[in-house]
């Protein structure tokens, strides 16, 4: 099995998964049930934060933080520009501008210095997202946000599990939100989760998150009523009894997995280290979550090497992939406006960047494999 493809992302799903999907089917509540406040109680529980819903998915997490923060039209919300394109979509959902940061060299986080620059009347909010699983720079950016009486918002997406300054991440901004996608640390197939330690936007999302209805169908189950009010137009982002039985399958290996991505990572590091690539950067205050394990391609011609480095691995069977375009280059923003150059830290390091398979069903052969592959190929290229 030398020459199987290794993806550079992969869910693992074992027999207790399956177990406890097959006992939420044959349950009487496949949908807004037991299980779905499970996961989220031991979700929070995870993360720290004293509040977790669970929502259709990631993106939906992200569109849900911005309607419970009241966000509109005639509001700017600052999102770095070296993220997924949910990160900035969910700013547009809601009629607001996204304001493009970059991000700092060394972490590919957003940089707080770049943000307080780009802060107007109109900002309502910063969205900070943990880049391959590195919590951003929060304590800044929370400074920011007490001085100017905005909100923060961390696309956690990549970091369950990692830990800024001895507090988890999930805990620490207004809200969080994570995803449950295949590729992530946990998965439920398709999911999210949005976290905080404030009551009211808990409720408030709880409530968009099903129509606007202050209740659901459980609820009045037990308290033997058939009525309800819809108070906000909200949206159909609940998810399921049988994603979340899955989930809290997955959640009670999460340390166990997360162990296993750091010592994944530590090999990376130590083995590549000779290499013309620039790894990633970890600095003291914090730890890593390994979502992504991202490398930057050293060369004259940057992008060119880049591009012949992905070629070659894929053609090895390494599922090595790129993240991430700098959102606003992609057409949809370059026809709103944005325009190449506008944060060139992310498009140097989007230049060179690639991403190396990392999960926790990786085996040390499998990242062996990897290792020895891109060795060959740099050696190649030298």
């Amino acid at each position: 099995m030398t020459d199987r493809f290794i993806p550079y992302g992969r869910h693992q799903i074992d027999d207790d998964d399956v177990a406890a999907v097959v006992e939420a089917l044959r349950s009487d509540w496949l949908t807004t049930g037991p299980a779905v406040e499970g996961f989220e109680g031991a979700f929070a529980t995870y993360v720290g934060a004293q509040h977790a819903v669970a929502v259709a998915n990631g993106t939906a997490a992200l569109h849900l933080c911005m309607l419970a923060a009241g966000i509109g039209p005639g509001d700017e919300v600052i999102v770095p520009a070296l993220t997924f394109a949910a990160s900035a979509n969910c700013v547009r959902y809601v009629g607001a501008t996204v304001v493009f940061a970059d991000v700092r060299d060394d972490t590919l986080t957003v940089d707080a210095v770049q943000v307080a620059a780009l802060i107007s009347p109109r900002t309502k909010a910063i969205l900070a997202v943990d880049y391959a699983g590195l919590p951003a720079d929060l304590d800044d950016l929370r400074m920011l946000c007490d001085r100017h009486g905005l909100l923060l918002v961390e696309d956690a997406c990549h970091a369950p599990g990692a830990e800024y300054r001895g507090r988890k991440v999930g805990s620490i901004a207004d809200l969080s939100t994570f995803s449950f996608h295949p590729v992530k640390h946990v998965t439920t197939a398709e999911g999210g989760m949005v976290t905080t330690n404030d009551p009211a936007l808990a409720s408030r999302v709880r409530t968009l998150r099903n129509h606007g209805i202050t209740t659901d169908y459980r609820q009045r189950e037990v308290a033997g009523t058939w009525e309800y009010d819809m108070v906000a137009l909200g949206y159909n982002y609940r998810l399921s009894d049988i994603q979340c039985a899955l989930g809290l399958s997955q959640l009670a290996k999460a340390p166990e997995w997360l162990e296993r991505r750091r010592a994944l990572a530590a090999r990376y590091t130590r083995e590549l280290a000779a290499l013309p690539v620039r790894l990633p950067c970890v600095p003291d205050d914090r730890t890593h979550a390994w979502h992504l394990y991202a490398v930057r391609v050293r060369a004259r011609d940057v992008a060119g090497a880049r591009r012949t480095l992905y070629r070659q691995l894929r053609a090895a069977g390494i599922g090595v992939n790129v993240h991430y375009r700098p959102v606003y280059l992609h057409s949809y923003y370059r026809d709103l406006g944005y325009e190449p150059g506008l944060c060139p830290v992310s498009e140097a390091a989007y230049a060179g960047l690639l991403s190396l398979p990392m999960s926790q069903g990786l085996s040390e052969e499998d990242v062996g494999r990897v290792i020895e592959q891109i060795s060959k190929a740099c050696v190649g290229s030298g």
